[in-house]
């Protein structure tokens, strides 16, 4: 493979690289933010009868939340 250093350790791609360089600049607090939000839109849409729909937006809390942690990660370990 093109990416792979000698000893076989699989090294990060130019694009990777790229996307982690503008994503560590977002502050963690918007992840928690946005999925808070998402958790009081779904309450929202549940009290208004949008059963379907808020199970749907309630389902992006977690993607935040794990987006928040790979941001932190990539803060302060940083990439090959």
């Amino acid at each position: 493979m093109e990416n792979q250093e000698n000893n076989g350790n699989a090294q990060e791609g130019k694009l990777t690289k790229e996307i982690e360089s503008k994503t560590g600049q977002i502050p963690s607090t918007v992840f928690l933010c946005t999925a808070i939000a998402a958790m009081a839109g779904s309450a929202v849409l549940k009290c208004m009868g949008h059963k379907h729909t808020a199970l749907f937006v309630g389902q992006w809390v977690a993607p935040f939340l794990l987006f928040g942690i790979y941001n932190k990660i990539v803060k302060t370990e940083g990439h090959d």
